[in-house]
């Protein structure tokens, strides 16, 4: 008999040390648990790519934020591979982390990631890129239709009329589909009067300028030069497709959109290269991001803006405003955020030609 009560008690010991543990129900102990008060909240930071100089912005941003708010950050990069990312994945949820925020290579194999989390009671983020198919817990991102508005609307108003090359990004990303839609908007009715024609149309495997670069070649040589536009979905693309023309010594004289606000980008649009690019304040996104990230990991109630809809369900999604930016309103965005310091934007310009900073 003495025997019986010892284990009873060692089993009721050892449930009462894991209050968040799955106790088979279908909900994730998680959605209905908080973790203790005094308890360091720790974030499972997924990323795609650090490849990339706007990726590294992001994890900066939210890792400072998220210190400032008392959380850690554990970061694994994946480098474009979806095997390695979703391994990564699953050994940040076995280090025990609150939350997990994914910026997904593929959207859909990152649904896997998902439900690995919720097995185990922790919930999901997707960051900028949308998770797709999935029960996904909450997305937070720019408004990625818009932003293929900005790159399609500012194009028209200076090449109304003309030959225009499509570059897309990786088919796998669902962003580059959104600003696709985006650009079509403003593209299509134009398209259906005659006065814009699309000579070229490909999509650029894992957003790589060496496959830009190459479209916009076979583009050219299709199309004896005649290119009057180019609608490239982000800087990295924008620049393959610049060096392409440049190669023909077109550049500056064929219109390049891009997206991004990369420094390169940047300099190549006061230096007349690039037309515009569309400024997602990475600041506000990872900030806004962390907060999230803690709050939720917090059991605290989320307020967002919008729903998207992944494939599977209307996922609850707060989205920011991106905004348009050329040479004229370089230093009232950019510039006066402190995304980049005016003296590394026009260091390729002669300096009686920079803007005074007010």
């Amino acid at each position: 008999m003495s025997l019986v009560l010892v284990m009873t008690v060692a089993i009721f010991a050892a449930c009462a040390k894991n209050p968040g543990q799955s106790t088979g129900s279908d909900k994730p102990a998680a959605s209905t648990e908080k973790p203790d008060a005094g308890k360091k909240i720790k974030i499972g930071l997924s990323m795609d790519t650090l490849k990339e100089e706007r990726w590294q912005r992001d994890r900066d941003l939210f890792i400072a934020k998220a210190e400032e708010l008392g959380a850690e950050v554990i970061v694994q990069s994946a480098n474009g591979d979806d095997n390695l990312q979703v391994s990564q994945a699953e050994n940040l949820i076995t280090q025990g982390v609150d939350i997990l925020v994914v910026v997904p290579h593929n959207g859909e194999i990152a649904a896997s990631i998902v439900d690995a989390a919720h097995k185990e009671g922790i919930k999901v983020i997707a960051y900028d890129r949308l998770i797709k198919n999935s029960d996904v817990d909450l997305y937070v991102s720019f408004d990625n239709v818009k932003v293929g508005e900005l790159q399609a609307e500012y194009a028209v108003k200076q090449v109304p009329k003309g030959n225009y090359m499509l570059i897309g990004g990786a088919p796998t990303d669902n962003n580059a589909k959104l600003f696709r839609e985006g650009q079509m908007n403003i593209l299509q009715p134009l398209i259906d009067k005659g006065d814009i024609k699309i000579v070229g149309d490909q999509w650029a495997k894992d957003w790589q300028p060496e496959e830009a670069l190459k479209h916009t070649e076979n583009a050219l040589t299709a199309n004896n030069n005649k290119i009057d536009v180019v609608v490239a979905s982000n800087d990295g693309t924008a620049g393959g497709a610049i060096q392409a023309l440049a190669e023909q010594k077109l550049d500056g004289k064929v219109l390049v959109t891009g997206q991004d606000a990369e420094l390169a980008a940047v300099q190549r649009i006061v230096e007349g290269k690039q037309a515009m690019t569309v400024y997602k304040p990475i600041k506000a996104i990872a900030s806004k991001a962390a907060e999230l990230a803690v709050a939720m990991a917090k059991g605290e109630k989320i307020e967002t803006n919008n729903k998207v809809n992944n494939g599977k369900i209307d996922v609850p999604s707060v989205l920011l405003e991106p905004i348009q930016v050329d040479k004229n309103n370089m230093l009232d965005t950019v510039i006066k955020d402190g995304f980049h310091k005016l003296e590394d934007v026009y260091k390729n310009v002669p300096k009686d030609q920079w803007p005074q900073q007010k």
